[in-house]
């Protein structure tokens, strides 16, 4: 069987009209990207319109079409990353600021959470090696650890020591790799269990925001806990978010942990710019092939059925924990490796979303 080339698929896109156009929607700029990966077919949409009926129909038609077109390939059909401008403006289709209710930060331009449905999906090693890229991208980066009864960002960075407090008795958070720290690990012994009620938690992580000189950033990476509890709700409603992002792992039951996720933003109007699946293939040091021991394709699976863009696959290898357990992230212990090229391709698709425009 020939091989399946972007010129057929787009041959067969522009059999379909934009509604309520006469003109096809290739020729109206929808598609925004083809990507072909063995038997995978996933096709990227650019639908700037807030009619949700448009969007709706288009990525039916887009997917129906598609699969009858070449049954033997399984398609996938994912909208771009929204313009998500977030400097005080509305938003498209009238959704509120998430900023209106919350009080911004002084300096810091935009607050991303990065969580998950659940625990172990290597939440804080995405926020890690993310907010490094994000820096070698540069732009002035900060990461908060808001998990504050399991933090591990100290031992991810290799920071071993307690942060100074200014004449205006303030926190000054520590620098390394480019990027501005504060965690709860840089201020308790190792050995020390934090025994708090929510409350307190909430307290902290408050304090954590306002409480730090944080200075001029372009983005605070927050590294949320893991789950979806009264203790994260309580967090993101009194936190000034711009968006989230959401980390899972490729298992079918990524799905129903993404969409917990989902769920918890949508309840404070805070926009998800997309899904990250981590863990998704191992690469063969003998012969470079992929190997999805985890299942294939979760992740895209749930922002395709959540409506979210796919942000992309990050691949699980040794070198990754071990940079983690060294304290030097894989973007810096092996910059060249295939993880750290992932972490700065998402990087770069964040950047190129134009969320970190100000009016």
């Amino acid at each position: 069987m020939a091989e399946l080339t972007k010129d057929q698929i787009l041959s067969a896109l522009s059999t379909i009209q934009y509604p309520g156009y006469e003109r096809d929607i290739v020729s109206f700029g929808v598609i925004k990207d083809i990507s072909i990966q063995g038997s995978r077919v996933t096709v990227t949409l650019n639908l700037n319109t807030p009619n949700q009926e448009i969007k709706s129909t288009i990525k039916t038609t887009v997917d129906q079409v598609l699969r009858q077109k070449f049954p033997d390939n399984t398609i996938i059909v994912i909208e771009a990353i929204p313009d998500l401008r977030l400097g005080g403006q509305q938003q498209p289709g009238g959704t509120p600021d998430p900023w209106a209710d919350r009080q911004r930060i002084p300096g810091v331009k935009t607050l991303i959470a990065v969580a998950s449905g659940k625990g172990g999906v290597g939440k804080s090693t995405v926020s890690t090696n993310l907010a490094i890229a994000l820096a070698q991208q540069g732009l002035q980066v900060g990461l908060m650890d808001a998990d504050i009864y399991g933090p591990s960002i100290h031992i991810m960075m290799g920071i071993d020591s307690r942060p100074r407090v200014s004449p205006n008795e303030k926190l000054i958070p520590i620098e390394k790799y480019g990027i501005r720290m504060m965690s709860m690990g840089f201020l308790i012994d190792n050995e020390a269990p934090l025994i708090w009620r929510g409350p307190i938690v909430t307290k902290a992580v408050q304090q954590f925001l306002r409480d730090v000189e944080w200075g001029e950033l372009d983005t605070l990476v927050i590294d949320l806990p893991p789950g979806t509890g009264d203790i994260q709700l309580t967090l993101v409603q009194k936190t000034p978010l711009s968006g989230a992002i959401i980390v899972t792992t490729p298992q079918e039951v990524a799905v129903v942990d993404a969409r917990r996720g989902l769920r918890m933003f949508e309840k404070v109007k805070t926009p998800v710019y997309g899904i990250i699946e981590n863990m998704s293939y191992f690469v063969c040091d003998n012969c470079g092939a992929k190997h999805y021991i985890f299942s294939q394709g979760g992740g895209a699976k749930a922002a395709q059925e959540l409506d979210v863009p796919f942000l992309g696959e990050i691949p699980i290898q040794p070198a990754i924990a071990e940079g983690g357990d060294a304290g030097e992230p894989i973007v810096i212990r092996e910059p060249e490796s295939e993880p750290a090229l992932a972490f700065r391709q998402v990087a770069a698709r964040l950047i190129a979303t134009g969320f970190l425009e100000e009016e």
